[in-house]
């Protein structure tokens, strides 16, 4: 599930920006050639429903490494084009909607985050309620 949230954000990443600018999923600082942007999943939480059904919250950085010296108006100008691009992603085949989307700037980069949260239903044996049974005993 992550990894294809992953892929389908650095596909609307190239979609948006070309191929000037490098995506890189994995953390090889040695393959940093600016402008670039590096996209991780940083925080999973996932919460129990009833029917097996869990929601999970997926919170991803996209960290932005800007190529001219004018740090603040170049970051803010990818930022407005991060929250158009990342609202609507394809993962999977499913579509997926960017939530929770803000950014900051700091020690020279442009740190844009958005959620992509979403249900997953755990598949096995489902036990109809209807062939449970109830067995009582009574002492004395």
């Amino acid at each position: 599930m992550i990894n294809g949230i992953l892929k389908a954000m650095g596909a609307a990443l190239n979609a948006e920006f070309g191929d000037r600018y490098t995506v890189i999923m994995e953390e090889n600082m040695q393959e940093l050639n600016e402008p670039c942007f590096f996209i991780s999943c940083i925080n999973t939480s996932v919460r129990l429903f009833p029917g097996r059904r869990y929601f999970r919250n997926n919170q991803f950085c996209i960290q932005y490494f800007p190529e001219t010296g004018r740090i603040n108006e170049e970051c803010s100008g990818v930022a407005e084009r991060l929250f158009s691009c990342m609202e609507y992603v394809s993962a999977s085949g499913d579509l997926m909607r960017g939530a929770s989307m803000q950014y900051k700037i700091a020690n020279g980069m442009l740190c844009f985050f958005v959620n992509y949260d979403c249900f997953v239903r755990k598949t096995g044996e489902f036990i109809p309620m209807e062939s449970i049974g109830i067995a009582e005993y009574a002492k004395g």
